[in-house]
């Protein structure tokens, strides 16, 4: 019996061991999923997982209908895990810098998701990627590419990136780049230094440069679209002919002389799933010369007669136009005479197809439902023009082209930003409101009431309001010089000098640094003027926190929540509405200006990496260091733009009770420069 008892003991040991073997990389994945609608866990229980084989190397979970953010840091302990693809799915989030440098992943593909932030990273791990795909996200940035020197195949089409990369140079095996549609300005000459590519895709963004000279050499290219650019230079005949007329189209200006596009074969894009092979089995097909007419020395009078009955309906149509012109100009004309005087907005045609509940996918592929049978019946109430009340969620689907992407702004934390033209010229942004799709009617009613009377100089109030179903719709003016994080780092790269490390530069090394920009604003260089942006902000802050009966928390104030009037004059926007105002603290929102306060003086994205790496020199005395490069150097500046840098050292202190009030902030703002009150 006690054999027996002794071998039950045992073969449980076993079962326990095997069974501990089995779900090791089973665990990890489940728990890297947990915060994702959609997953299964049971994807991963038919795979061949054993004590001579426990380890998960390959997760392809590509058009699963996932949603919401990865938990990245069970990632860390797959020590086998090759490949990763999770395209085609809503997943949210940014990745972090330690991802890249994996040892043993080889070929990631996030294509077609939500994911946002950096790509790479600044630090000297080096990546085993090769194969590198991820189209269609919202990343806005990139880190040094001098990492990935092992990449072969890299898609980074359709983001946000606005500026070519650093570290081009090091990718000696890159045979396949694609940075299409990725609003990218500045030179194009980074590319030239890679050799080895064999299809090149630049097309649809801002790019300079000359051709063919700034850009790789052309011997081994199969594929090329460098169309709808500011290019200049020379297109020869034969790169007509290699890569046919559709890679050039508004490619810029060509000094070309005697080439006719128009009879040349025009290659097919390529369109299979493999980027470097997928062009070598390509036939082209001339096309046929046309016959040549026949010379006759009389034509026929039938012909006479085409000739005249197509004169006179050419003369019918151009006088029919002329006229529709006119009747315009006169409508116009009118229009503008009497925009404050209409009764009834003047109505974009709009077709109702069926009734509702009406759905509207944005850019990056999320989608937010109306649920309305009628959208006339959910009206757009106006706080500062009540004589537009008559306006209703029809109207606004007309305004934006049915909230197309055309009218899209952007997709920012609380959801996407529309703009729109109402009736009287009225220029608004309009955003949608996703956490607040749980806030019942009257209770939002209360809360854009409420939101409404907070007016300061330095916020930008809301202007109006819809509430169509769950969405509520928040509607506000137009700022058509953009935000705040767009100014510091779109018309200039990144923010930062094409160097490795500012951390051991001098002032006076940095501000001879040549950047890779060709649009910098001049106000961008002068502290005064980020110095009176910095004094706005707190001002509009402080009014949140003591100007009322009980302090209003913003909750996420970020440089892409401070929007710029035409004098630059800042106007913090998105307050009272953020899911963190309710749950959130005064004490956080003086640590969140201060690294807006920090980003704005230091030119670097305002992350936790930046403020720590900003707190430790002015620890060290070496504050000057950190300061933007771009900034000009005045009378007694550099100590000025130090000592609003202590102040942002100030805000960012760990123990929120050692933060000052937003009211001692603009105090000692002010008293840096009284001169720009």
């Amino acid at each position: 019996m006690k054999i027996l008892y002794k071998l039950m003991i045992l073969i449980s040991f076993v079962a326990l061991v095997e069974s501990s073997c089995n779900t090791t990389d089973h665990i990890l994945v489940t728990k890297a999923f947990s915060s994702v609608t959609g997953f299964n866990s049971s994807w991963f229980k038919s795979m061949d997982l054993n004590c001579t084989n426990p380890h998960i190397s390959n997760i392809s979970l590509s058009s699963r209908n996932l949603t919401g953010s990865l938990s990245w840091r069970f990632f860390r302990n797959l020590t086998h895990l090759h490949t990763l693809d999770l395209s085609n799915n809503s997943i949210k989030g940014s990745v972090p810098a330690w991802f890249w440098s994996i040892p043993t992943l080889v070929a990631i593909n996030l294509s077609k998701n939500s994911l946002g932030g950096a790509i790479g990273s600044n630090s000297t791990h080096f990546s085993s990627i090769q194969f590198l795909n991820l189209s269609q996200n919202r990343f806005t940035n990139l880190a040094r590419l001098s990492i990935f020197s092992n990449l072969t195949s890299l898609d980074l089409s359709h983001n946000n990136l606005k500026i070519l990369p650093l570290g081009f140079k090091n990718l000696t095996k890159l045979q396949y780049l694609d940075i299409s549609s990725c609003n990218i300005s500045g030179k194009s000459k980074p590319i030239s230094v890679l050799h080895s590519l064999r299809y090149l895709d630049v097309s649809r963004n801002h790019l300079n440069g000359t051709f063919p000279s700034d850009f790789p050499s052309l011997h081994n290219l199969i594929f090329l679209n460098i169309s709808f650019n500011n290019f200049t230079g020379y297109i020869s005949k034969i790169n007509f002919q290699n890569y046919g007329h559709l890679a050039y189209i508004n490619a810029g200006n060509f000094n070309n002389t005697s080439e006719n596009i128009q009879n040349l074969h025009v290659k097919p894009h390529p369109l299979s799933a493999q980027p470097i092979k997928k062009h070598q089995n390509q036939t082209s097909t001339k096309p046929k010369p046309e016959p040549k007419p026949e010379l006759k020395s009389k034509p026929k009078p039938k012909h006479n007669h085409f000739i005249l009955a197509t004169t006179l309906a050419s003369s019918t149509l151009a006088l029919a136009m002329l006229v529709c012109l006119c009747c315009m100009y006169r409508k116009i004309k009118l229009a503008k005479t009497n925009k404050w005087a209409i009764s009834k907005p003047i109505q974009t045609p709009f077709k109702m197809e069926k009734s509702g509940p009406f759905s509207f996918e944005t850019e990056s592929g999320t989608s937010w439902v109306a649920d309305l049978k009628e959208p006339s019946s959910a009206p757009v109430i106006m706080f500062e023009k009540p004589l537009m009340n008559y306006l209703t969620f029809k109207d606004l689907i007309a305004a934006t082209s049915h909230f197309g992407k055309e009218s899209l702004l952007a997709e920012g934390r609380c959801g996407p930003v529309y703009s729109a033209v109402l009736p009287g010229d009225l220029h608004v942004a309009i955003k949608v409101l996703e956490h607040a799709r749980d806030i019942d009617h009257e209770k939002a009613k209360l809360m854009f009431e409420e939101i409404s009377k907070l007016k300061h100089p330095n916020l930008l109030p809301i202007s109006g309001y819809c509430i169509a179903g769950k969405e509520k719709l928040a509607l506000y003016e137009f700022m058509v010089n953009g935000d705040l994080h767009q100014w510091l780092h779109e018309e200039l790269p990144s923010g930062e000098p094409d160097v490795e490390d500012w951390s051991t530069d001098t002032w006076d090394q940095r501000n001879d640094i040549e950047f890779r920009s060709r649009n910098v604003s001049p106000k961008i260089t002068e502290w005064r003027v980020r110095h009176r942006i910095a004094v706005g902000i707190a001002r509009g802050l402080a009014y949140l926190h003591h100007g009322q009966s009980r302090p209003v928390v913003h909750g996420h104030l970020v440089t892409s929540n401070v929007l710029l009037s035409d004098e630059l004059e800042p106007r913090v926007t998105d307050f009272g509405i953020s899911q963190d105002s309710v749950s959130g603290s005064t004490e956080a929102d003086v640590y969140s200006f201060g690294t807006v306060l920090v980003e704005l003086l230091t030119g670097r994205p305002g992350s936790e990496e930046t403020v720590e790496w900003a707190r430790r020199l002015i620890r060290e005395g070496k504050g000057a260091n950190a300061l933007d490069s771009r900034l000009g150097v005045g009378d007694g500046s550099v100590s000025e733009m130090v000592e609003s840098l202590r102040v942002g050292y100030l805000c960012t202190a760990e123990s929120p009770r050692k933060r000052p009030t937003m009211q001692q902030v603009v105090g000692l703002l002010k008293d840096i420069n009284p001169v720009t009150d």
